[in-house]
């Protein structure tokens, strides 16, 4: 098997887990809120990924070879992803709405293209990247219904867009900075800046599980420290649903592997490629959705042809 084709392999698999991810966190946010399930999730992530780290040293042939740098890197892309992408994405919720936020999320891929060529120098053909263009606006069609954006700049209504700020420089400014722009393409970079990192870290030292471990752990020791609800959890858990903490446990089961294969998907594919693969949950999510949970998610003939471009887009990169 080529490495193309492994590093592909291991990307796909990591969009099933992180797709079953969503269906299940779905199911889940009617138990437990989401907040309380995060952290829970975050923990069996450190938990998950200790045992599974601990049954491959028992397995290895040869001693691992020891990194400082890398090892740096995949705590440095914790920061990244598990926190600042986190919490960014969910500020961008509350200012600007799901439709709005998604539509930075999507935009992932290419500013993780962006900060991959300027720093692991990776380079894509003008047809892949052409094909990346054409999947991400599949994914938007797909994703953002029809009018989400039309509701006045970023999140505010037309009356008050134009009074919301001074004029001037200074205004313009405080308007950006209020309307979630800054939310959203945050949201974006972090999350694009963690995959660089993961790539850089992953070139040097072939350790997924340890570095998906190492990646948890920065992410939730941020959590715990600037997070009130996260200082609370022993209370919150003694009351909470027990169908609800049995859930986000196998949540955090399942972004743990994902990210383990996320990881080993870059060792073999450029990152952009495994963060675009790995973005596509919406094309398993709403027809799963739609027959698990009786049509509460519509499929319009938008997210059809969003859908349709998006797959084409895919088959193109996986077979150039």
């Amino acid at each position: 098997m080529s490495p193309a084709v492994l590093g592909i392999l291991c990307a796909v698999a990591a969009l099933l887990l992180f797709s079953g991810n969503i269906l299940l966190t779905k199911a889940a946010v009617a138990r437990l809120s989401l907040n309380v399930g995060f952290v829970i999730s975050v923990s069996v992530n450190v938990l998950f990924g200790a045992v599974a780290f601990g049954i491959e040293s028992l397995a290895r042939s040869a001693p691992m070879r020891w990194d400082a740098a890398a090892f740096a890197l995949f705590l440095a892309s914790g920061v990244f992803s598990t926190y600042f992408g986190r919490w960014f994405f969910f500020e961008a919720i509350a200012r600007l709405g799901p439709s709005k936020a998604s539509t930075f999320q999507i935009s992932s891929p290419l500013f993780t293209a962006l900060v991959a060529w300027l720093f692991l120098n990776e380079h894509l053909s003008a047809k892949v990247t052409a094909a990346m263009g054409a999947a991400l606006y599949g994914l938007y069609l797909a994703s953002v219904p029809a009018g989400a954006l039309r509701r006045g700049p970023w999140g505010r209504s037309s009356a008050t867009a134009g009074s919301a700020s001074p004029p001037g420089p200074a205004g313009g400014v405080r308007a950006v900075l209020r309307s979630g722009l800054v939310l959203g393409l945050g949201s974006s970079m972090a999350y694009a800046v963690g995959n660089v990192l993961r790539g850089a870290a992953i070139h040097r030292w072939p350790e997924p599980i340890l570095g998906a471990l190492l990646g948890a752990v920065s992410g939730i020791t941020l959590h715990f420290l600037f997070n009130r609800e996260a200082k609370q959890l022993r209370a919150v858990l003694r009351s909470a649903n027990r169908s609800g903490l049995l859930m986000y446990t196998v949540s955090g089961m399942l972004t743990m592997s994902a990210q383990m294969f996320t990881i080993a998907s870059m060792s073999y594919i450029p990152v952009s490629i495994t963060a675009l693969i790995t973005l596509c949950t919406p094309l398993l999510i709403f027809p799963i959705s739609y027959l698990l949970f009786k049509g509460e998610e519509r499929i319009t003939a938008r997210t059809l042809l969003g859908s349709a471009v998006a797959l084409a887009a895919i088959a193109i990169i996986v077979l150039r």
